[in-house]
């Protein structure tokens, strides 16, 4: 599993930002195509809706493959 730790400048970033940020979606329409077919999970839940807050201390995880790991940015 390829994991990454995602800097953010903000209390939060919607789901569908943070997979376009980190390179994980090419578009927002190819993160928003993630979430429907059911790969992403936050913390381990399945994510459903499309712009879910991710805070710092989160992890997000895209097919069993890639675990993002949120991160305020010092």
């Amino acid at each position: 599993m390829q994991k990454e730790t995602v800097e953010i400048t903000t209390e939060f970033i919607t789901m569908d930002k943070l997979l376009k940020f980190s390179g994980v979606a090419d578009t927002g329409g190819q993160a928003f195509l993630m979430v429907e077919d059911g790969v992403v999970r936050l913390n381990g839940q399945l994510v459903t809706e499309k712009r879910k807050k991710v805070h710092p201390g989160d992890v997000v995880n895209i097919d069993d493959q890639i675990e993002l790991t949120v991160a305020k940015e010092a």
